[in-house]
């Protein structure tokens, strides 16, 4: 008996997948717990395997297209059987193998083509569609355009897409050859590219915007002076122990929420749940945005293992190698661009997490020590808060804790 193959909800965030390959094919032998497509979803690429054994007859989306969650994605089932009425009840199907079935192709909504102004002569831009396919102008503006001699290839669409419409006819003035030429020899040529949102942008979009018009943000700034971090970094690389600011931050970081647990919370609508348990999110910059794999029980762990796992993860989610249990769970996040110059900078709060820390990059200022000014090496951070779980003197209070950490990272190698 034939069954029907759903788009998987692979992710908690997931509300459709695009299929990025298919391992089988249409008339493929197919058995249960074999991988048959990967499956793209907003934060990674995952193999998904058959739960049945039989042959792969139907294809419901292509590769590269996408699908929403419990869409059909395949059917599964005996060599040369009917499935008509599982496909006549399903969405629009792409590929099957049952000849006795014909199903119309969707008509393909309309090619965008980069609008482009080219330069007719030295310095005089003339706007012309180089596309070699047909011109893609509403049947009025064709008609306007015959009716008043205009070469209609020549107009340039601001209609959707680049479509040229009527107005762009009516507005149409031909190049006669007197036009006075811009000053100067450059002669600039106008174009766009239309990218298609990935289905991870797509997310970030949804989430850190529910965040920002949801959670009412608060936001506190320190200074933290990293010259015995500094020391302390050279001190452990002499003994061949490779450990990052990062890490120092992650770890202070932990150990500052087991005195704060309500900094280690979650707005839940109806309860707010403090957490006991410290899993640390730490923001990771991909191709396609931005992953938050999360170290568990950080806490727990000694520098070098953070600096392991954290290595490990960034290396999965860069490779779109990471799995749901590599994301979830987070009760607190870090994101940290010093590595990108930047000083100082807020960040949106990561739900379910009541609080994010944006780390700035350590920059050499003057500093007054004892009474003197000497050179000095100082961070900026800033702590965003859910203000309905955090108030500003219980966050002030974490933050307090983390800079004595940071400023006495040789108490971090204490703890495991």
């Amino acid at each position: 008996m034939a069954e029907i193959v759903y788009m998987p909800k692979l992710s908690d965030t997931m509300t459709e997948g695009v299929v990025a390959s298919w391992i089988k094919n249409v008339g493929d032998t197919v058995k249960n717990g074999e991988i048959i497509a990967e499956i793209e979803t907003d934060k990674a690429t995952m193999e998904f395997e058959s739960f049945y054994d039989g042959v792969l007859l139907y294809i419901g989306v292509e590769t590269g297209k996408a699908a929403p969650v419990n869409e059909i994605l395949a059917i599964i089932g005996n060599k040369d059987e009917d499935i008509s009425a599982l496909i006549n009840a399903s969405p629009a199907p792409i590929i099957t193998s049952n000849e006795k079935i014909e199903v119309p192709a969707p008509t393909p909504a309309p090619k965008a083509e980069p609008v482009i102004a080219a330069p007719a002569k030295a310095a005089v831009i003339i706007p012309q569609n180089t596309s070699t396919d047909r011109i893609f102008a509403s049947p009025l503006a064709k008609k306007l355009a015959m009716e008043k001699g205009i070469d209609i290839s020549f107009v340039a669409g601001t209609g959707e897409n680049g479509r040229i419409v009527k107005r762009d006819v009516d507005h149409y003035v031909p190049y006669n050859g007197q036009q006075q030429a811009p000053k100067g020899n450059y002669v600039g040529i106008e174009s766009f590219v239309d990218e298609p949102i990935s289905q991870m942008r797509k997310t970030i979009a949804k989430r850190l915007a529910e965040s920002k018009f949801t959670a009412p943000h608060f936001y506190l700034t320190m200074d933290i002076d990293m010259d015995v971090a500094i020391q302390t970094r050279k001190s452990l690389s002499a003994l061949e122990v490779k450990v990052s600011y990062n890490d120092f931050v992650v770890k202070a970081v932990a150990l500052a929420l087991k005195k704060h647990p309500n900094v280690n919370s979650s707005w839940l609508g109806d309860v707010i749940r403090r957490n006991q348990h410290v899993h640390i999110g730490v923001a990771v910059a991909v191709e396609d945005g931005l992953l938050v794999p999360v170290i568990r029980f950080a806490d727990g762990k000694s520098l070098s293992e953070i600096s392991s796992e954290v290595k490990d993860l960034a290396g999965k989610a860069k490779t779109k190698k990471l799995q749901p249990s590599d994301w979830e769970g987070n009760t607190f996040t870090i994101s940290n661009l010093g590595m990108f110059g930047i000083e100082s900078f807020t960040a949106i709060v990561n739900p379910p997490d009541s609080c994010i820390l944006a780390i700035g990059g350590i920059k050499e200022i003057p500093v007054v020590k004892n009474g003197q000014v000497v050179p000095g090496n100082v961070m900026k951070v800033t702590l965003s808060c859910d203000h309905r779980v955090v108030d500003g003197a219980t966050g002030s209070a974490f933050l307090l804790t983390f800079k004595e950490y940071m400023e006495n990272t040789i108490a971090l190698l204490l703890y495991k």
